[in-house]
């Protein structure tokens, strides 16, 4: 049985989807801190937090696999500091700690590229690099990082780690991140014709498809062992683009769409943080590929969004 920690984020629907398409409905446990109405299969709720309710649901479900998504993103956690540092890191030994007790056999836990920061190499930012990164969140998932290899290496923990770029997808709304706003404009370009953008036009981020996103997180976990060389965190490259770029992309199928900019204290996150990555070692341990581009992205965002609003 898989279990899945934060099923009710923006990843984690997705890939409890994904999971029951390839597993089976009954293998997949999706938990969260809140009742999910339309969550169909296994459900149970779960406080991250609630060390004594997760051991609890692992023995009851005979689980193996924890996939831990639940975290404070970037923007919120700058405003909810200490809860943020302790959201991120204790549910992180809780589920480390099952896995050198023996309870279960693997792990998936998402590093992020906030984990870099100003000294960081900008474009395509190295594997292995300066990371020196600014906010709470950042903080959190580079501590992280260094705990899951530490149990990798001392406990042989089988845990494995991407860190994602922004993530763009249209089946859940924006979760508190700094690059948000490349899933909010699809949906405001539908609804109202127009975005005010909270990062200025010219501000690049790595940034990726859910589609691809969910596919190499299960294809990590599906790669032999003895392919996961990086015990911290992969770095995974996606696509780079500005805001204006992406209206111009929309601006093609919604032609009187209209972008303005007023950016706000998430600007100086971005600032932070890499404009392109190098993946090379994701490519080569487990055969990573990127599909979709940003003008295959857009086209399949609006299609679907279309259906929703209409």
């Amino acid at each position: 049985m898989i279990l899945i920690i934060g099923a009710g984020g923006q990843v984690g629907r997705e890939l409890v989807e994904k999971l029951r398409e390839k597993k089976g409905k009954e293998q997949v446990l999706a938990t969260d801190i809140r009742a999910l109405e339309d969550m169909e299969g296994p459900f149970e709720e779960l406080n991250a937090l609630d060390k004594d309710r997760l051991h609890e649901l692992v023995e009851q479900y005979q689980v193996t696999e924890i996939y831990h998504l639940a975290a404070l993103l970037s923007a919120n956690a700058e405003k909810q500091v200490k809860f943020a540092w302790e959201l991120n890191m204790d549910s992180l030994f809780y589920v480390l700690d099952l896995a050198k007790e023996g309870k279960i056999k693997k792990i998936f836990w998402p590093s992020s590229i906030a984990v870099f920061g100003p000294n960081t190499p900008r474009e395509n930012t190295p594997q292995h690099t300066v990371t020196d990164p600014t906010t709470v969140y950042g903080i959190s998932k580079l501590a992280g990082e260094r705990w899951c290899e530490y149990y990798a290496k001392n406990y042989d923990v089988d845990v494995r780690s991407i860190r994602y770029p922004g993530l763009i997808g249209y089946k859940s709304m924006p979760g508190g991140g700094t690059t948000d706003y490349a899933v909010d404009i699809y949906h405001q370009a539908l609804k109202e014709g127009k975005y005010e953008c909270f990062l200025s036009e010219n501000s690049y981020l790595p940034m990726m498809y859910m589609e691809d996103a969910i596919r190499a997180t299960i294809e990590l976990m599906e790669a032999p062992a003895e392919n996961i060389k990086i015990k911290s965190s992969y770095n995974l490259g996606g696509i780079s683009f500005s805001p204006q770029e992406i209206a111009a992309e929309i601006k093609k199928i919604i032609p009187d769409f209209e972008i303005s900019y007023a950016p706000d204290f998430r600007q100086k996150i971005a600032d932070s943080w890499p404009s392109s990555i190098d993946d090379q070692d994701a490519q080569n341990d487990w055969n990573w590929e990127i599909e979709y581009d940003l003008s295959k992205m857009s086209a399949d965002i609006i299609k679907n969004l279309r259906k929703h609003y209409t």
